[in-house]
């Protein structure tokens, strides 16, 4: 049991250790704290050459970009679009908001996201091709567009799920929610389908306390992102003119300005991850029964949530490690209910999901705060 008085070890804690209080400070003295201020641009502009794409879009949180990127994808309602089963509930529900329907597919144990070979297999059993577009031949309905997500921080294998995009033309929106400083080959993730969708909740690799981003190549794509998110208003001094129904999503310049501290932050916060993932491999080098998760090939992960792996003949004590884990004070969790075996989603089309169901019985997430190595004090992290 954890020892009276001592705090336990969290799964993921922000710290803030750069100019995260000048900055809101700043905000807090000129009054510029809502969705217009210098840091909303500052940060999307930062935001963009991190990544290395053309443009960034700061909004409220992760739901929110991934909505409003899969709307400007063109994804209508009725219209199906293909979601791992295995994610957080919130990519399957930001295609709900669109009055679109999850269509689950599997994932693949090496990179926990969406396997291309599998996809491409099922695609090439239910879909119909017909005027350049892609239908359910069992449902009748056109399936609009794929979301591979990047799992834990690991990159999804982008190439070869574009090419089942282009082969079958679904549009592909990456859900980049838990990604943001990981490489695929090179690239950052984001820059593979014609939109993605990052994350700044307070769990993330960085945290703006909220927050979201979409990001895009494509400046027609930008500009629609911007336009829907902002309400749709038609740029004028004094009118309130709005030609769609759009949404208040902009990101205020008071979390542009946390997410602006964080993301100066971001290299050595990286470097700080990927030396606790190398710590927790070398500890469980030697282990039986559990493989502590590493990136997959050609990928440089930010290793948002280090994994461990229970080999098949322990799926049984998964629950039982997890009790053991709380009862000394590590706040370990497991990945998330395949979604299929949510209510709302059982009936939801889908291929056959072994793979995630089988990683749902295995895989354990552990401490994985950036602190958790290296230097722990703020005065170490400026020097």
């Amino acid at each position: 049991m954890l020892p009276s008085g001592e705090q336990p070890v969290e799964l993921h804690a922000p710290y803030f250790a750069g100019k995260e209080w000048h900055y809101v400070k700043e905000c807090l003295d000129t009054g510029w704290v809502s969705s217009a201020g210098a840091f909303v641009e500052q940060f999307e502009q930062q935001l963009a050459d991190f990544t290395g794409m053309r443009y960034a879009v700061a909004v409220v949180n992760g739901s929110a970009a991934l909505h409003a990127a899969l709307l400007v994808a063109g994804v209508e309602s009725q219209d199906e679009v293909i979601i791992p089963a295995l994610t957080f509930v919130a990519t399957a529900n930001a295609v709900h908001y669109c009055g679109a329907v999850p269509h689950l597919a599997d994932s693949c144990e090496r990179t926990l996201g969406l396997d291309p070979g599998k996809l491409r297999r099922h695609l090439q059993s239910i879909a119909v091709l017909r005027d350049g577009a892609c239908f359910n031949g069992l449902t009748g309905r056109r399936i609009r567009a794929a979301v591979p997500m990047h799992t834990l921080g690991h990159p999804a294998r982008l190439d070869e799920l574009a090419e089942v995009c282009a082969d079958y033309r679904l549009e592909m929106v990456e859900d980049a929610a838990e990604a943001l400083g990981s490489w695929y080959k090179g690239r950052h993730i984001g820059s593979w389908g014609c939109l993605a969708a990052f994350s700044f909740n307070g769990n993330k690799i960085m945290t703006a306390g909220g927050g979201g981003a979409i990001v895009t190549n494509s400046e027609p794509l930008a500009r629609a992102v911007r336009h829907l998110t902002t309400t749709a208003k038609v740029p004028h001094r004094w009118r309130f003119v709005h030609d769609a129904v759009g949404y208040n999503y902009r990101l205020p310049n008071l979390n542009a300005a946390l997410a602006l501290a964080q993301l100066e932050q971001m290299p050595m916060m990286l470097d700080c991850k990927r030396r606790l993932a190398r710590a927790y491999q070398r500890a469980f080098e030697q282990a039986e029964g559990v493989q502590c998760y590493s990136e997959p090939p050609q990928c440089r992960s930010n290793y948002w949530l280090n994994a461990l792996v229970l080999e098949e003949q322990h799926q049984g004590e998964l629950e039982a490690v997890l009790e053991l884990a709380h009862q000394e004070g590590i706040r370990a969790r497991p990945l998330w209910t395949p979604l299929h075996q949510l209510p709302m989603l059982r009936d939801a089309p889908r291929m056959e999901l072994a793979t995630s169901e089988s990683l749902a019985k295995r895989v354990i997430n552990i401490p994985s705060s950036a602190f958790l190595i290296g230097a722990t004090r703020r005065e170490a992290w400026n020097s």
